[in-house]
């Protein structure tokens, strides 16, 4: 099911034109490296859920990054998928914040890459559409201690709400199809 970016834009509704520019325009945004944009595109694609959302980031992604940060950015995902649900309840709950999460997390010490601030990077998109306030705001402290700058920041997260609501999109557009097709 590989299909380019541009083919993913051509799914996209024209009620949705401006979700579809903004698209065209992060993918040749030049504010983060590459390592750190097709990273941070691929993350909020799997954080999305959507199968075409994440075909489509993937195989342009492939041309981007090497096998390790396909890796770490599917780790990011996979780990803040499990933590944002985790560390958003003790945020709400605050008798939890004290105890220990007792959650296996050494990926996070270890992401396999060299450049962990990409791995951070790609954790705070994740957080970031997952909605957790505590995680969105220690992966942004740990990429801001390390030197990224707020404009990079906030290039991640434009990626991670653009990607989001392409899926979000492409997800209501499905549910309507099938709504109609059980009608006729």
């Amino acid at each position: 099911m590989k299909m380019p970016i541009s083919e993913l834009k051509n799914l996209i509704p024209d009620y949705a034109k401006d979700i579809k520019l903004n698209l065209s325009s992060l993918a040749s945004d030049e504010t983060l490296d590459e390592q750190k944009l097709w990273g941070s595109f691929l993350a909020s694609a799997l954080a999305s859920g959507n199968a075409k959302v994440i075909a489509s980031i993937e195989s342009e992604a492939m041309e981007h990054l090497s096998i390790e940060a396909m890796q770490a950015v599917k780790s990011a995902a996979a780990i803040m998928a499990m933590n944002n649900i985790y560390y958003k309840f003790s945020g709400m709950v605050t008798e939890y914040q004290t105890m220990p999460a007792k959650l296996r997390m050494n990926v996070i010490a270890n992401p396999g890459i060299s450049e962990k601030v990409d791995f951070e990077l790609w954790s705070l998109a994740v957080s970031a559409i997952n909605g957790c306030q505590f995680c969105v705001k220690s992966h942004e402290k740990i990429v801001r201690d390390a030197g990224l700058s707020a404009q990079e920041v906030q290039t991640v997260v434009r990626i991670a709400s653009v990607v989001h609501a392409v899926a979000a999109v492409l997800d209501g557009e499905e549910a309507l199809s099938a709504d109609l097709s059980r009608a006729a």
